[in-house]
């Protein structure tokens, strides 16, 4: 039996939100913008989640988890602050509006949050394994 070191894990939730991302990008392109809005925004979640997880040992488990690691992170390090404003942004919009409402506009707001995505998930993994 193989155990995982933290840091494994978390590259292992990071490779899961980039397979996400990916799902998201495809969807966008089949034309189902609300679909990849909610990829793209689970793709942020796990992301963050997996940076909570590389700084802290901690293992999120719900939402409200994910935000109070991250909001605790931004206390503790000012270059997390970059992807605070981000990560809200993209669950009001992608996953708030676009997904649950089904307002998903501005439609150009939408797509480039969708598919700036990719650079939140760096952004976090930099983070993650400074």
């Amino acid at each position: 039996m193989t155990i995982l070191t933290i840091q494994d894990q978390a590259r292992e939730i990071f490779a899961d939100a980039h397979f996400l991302h990916s799902q998201a990008v495809e969807r966008l392109e089949a034309g189902d913008i609300r679909d990849g809005a909610e990829k793209a925004w689970c793709a942020t979640k796990r992301a963050t989640d997996a940076l909570i997880l590389a700084r802290t040992g901690v293992k999120i488990e719900h939402s409200p988890d994910t935000t109070r690691g991250l909001n605790e992170l931004v206390k503790a390090d000012r270059a997390v602050r970059s992807l605070h404003g981000r990560y809200y942004h993209r669950q009001g919009l992608l996953h708030g509006s676009c997904f649950y409402l089904g307002s998903c506009d501005p439609e150009e707001e939408i797509v480039r949050l969708v598919r700036e995505t990719a650079d939140y998930i760096k952004d976090a993994e930099g983070l993650a394994f400074f």
